[in-house]
């Protein structure tokens, strides 16, 4: 791999040359690259996130952009460029589009949280017909709408190198969701796939049946994440329905929807007999207690493969959550279980403190920690989770801390967050 130790000097040069004023939190990060030797033999991942809060951030323009890919088109050593939270436009998404035509090196790139619409989603996914070496995408709060998702929907028709496309947050709607699916159903390079939040009108769940049927029919997808899709019971017993025939997804993402327990109920008797599926988060539901022993007596008796578990803000008592606690003890292979925002009685206090205590259950792989108070044990929340830096970076400490995101270390479908 070529290695380009002059980066900052040619990006001065190339402000200088088009008579645009350098930005100062680009030639910073393009500085401490130059510093680090041993990455520029393997590649590196230039991280210029305008949510950066440890360093001084002038967040990046459409301009800007335009004279960093410009030194960037020829530097093989940098193979990820991390651009989120910034001011990039559609303008910024043609200079993106441009690169990506012409660059056969990079293989991440995140332009999550920016301006782009959906002109800016129609250029970077024609790129994406022609380029061969991007791996991971994350279009993540740019609200490229309907349109802009039926364009990725054509490109992954065409596309066979991509491993990670995130489009949560970015306002698509049931027709671009059912040409994804329909995508999907063919595609055999995509890993994981975010469809987070889409704006969806109708009660009739036509998405979640369509993502069912692509789920039976693709054998290379890992990662789904389905959060906020209003799914009630209906589309969970459909996705069941649809993984008893599926046996490459691991990673389930159903949290911030209107499932009960009658829908968990599917859910426990599929993981009696799925033995693919590792991380399953149900966050932000409503299980409550019948949920909880619904899931807890599948992990107890028959699932052996689930090592993830969050039931985060789902109404769940003592009873629910002392029946989880319970299952942990018979079943050694879930290591990871979150439960803050549930009802901690007494007996669910001493259920997780014991289990922290005997060491069945480690203190960075759950969501609470018990204390003592006049001889009473309480719970204090942790900041842990399969992914708390998802869309923000912390203020102090490691950026991607694997405490906050356990879902990295359980499925690593891609090494970038």
């Amino acid at each position: 791999m070529s290695v380009h130790p002059d980066l900052h000097q040619r990006y001065v040069g190339s402000c200088q040359n088009v008579g645009q004023p350098e930005n100062p939190f680009i030639a910073r990060v393009l500085q401490e690259a130059e510093k680090k030797d041993k990455i520029w033999t393997k590649g590196v991942t230039l991280k210029i996130a305008g949510n950066n809060h440890l360093v001084p951030v002038q967040k990046v323009t459409d301009d800007d952009l335009q004279v960093l890919l410009s030194v960037l088109q020829n530097a093989g050593c940098v193979t990820g460029l991390d651009l989120r939270c910034n001011v990039l436009t559609d303008a910024g998404a043609k200079h993106v589009a441009t690169f990506l035509q012409e660059n056969s090196t990079l293989r991440y790139l995140n332009l999550m949280s920016n301006d782009i619409g959906t002109s800016g989603a129609e250029l970077i996914a024609r790129a994406l017909h022609r380029n061969k070496t991007l791996v991971h995408l994350r279009m993540t709060g740019n609200k490229i709408g309907n349109k802009g998702g039926m364009f990725f929907a054509s490109m992954l028709q065409v596309n066979s190198t991509l491993e990670k496309l995130d489009l949560g947050d970015s306002d698509m709607a049931t027709q671009c969701l059912i040409a994804i699916a329909t995508a999907l159903a063919q595609n055999k390079s995509v890993k994981a796939i975010n469809l987070n939040r889409p704006l969806l009108h109708s009660q009739e769940e036509e998405t979640t049946v369509h993502v069912a049927l692509m789920l039976k029919r693709n054998s290379s997808l890992v990662e789904l994440h389905l959060c906020k899709h209003e799914m009630k019971n209906f589309g969970v017993e459909r996705l069941c329905e649809a993984l008893y025939e599926n046996s490459s997804l691991r990673y389930l993402d159903l949290s911030c929807n209107k499932i009960t327990s009658d829908g968990v109920k599917f859910l426990g008797e599929l993981l009696k007999q799925n033995q693919t599926l590792e991380i399953l988060d149900l966050g932000a539901n409503r299980i409550e207690d019948d949920g909880a022993i619904y899931l807890s007596e599948a992990l107890a008796w028959g699932n052996r493969a689930l090592q993830a578990l969050s039931v985060v803000s789902n109404n769940i008592s003592g009873k629910g959550l002392v029946a989880l606690s319970d299952a942990m003890k018979t079943n050694m292979e879930l290591s990871y279980i979150y439960i803050w925002g549930n009802k901690f009685d007494e007996a669910t206090c001493m259920a997780f403190s014991e289990l922290i205590q005997k060491g069945r259950l480690k203190p960075n792989c759950t969501d609470v920690e018990p204390y003592e108070v006049d001889g009473h044990v309480h719970l204090a929340e942790l900041s842990h989770g399969l992914k708390k830096h998802y869309y923000w970076t912390p203020s102090c400490g490691e950026v991607t801390n694997a405490d906050a995101n356990a879902s990295l270390a359980i499925v690593a479908v891609s090494e970038f967050l």
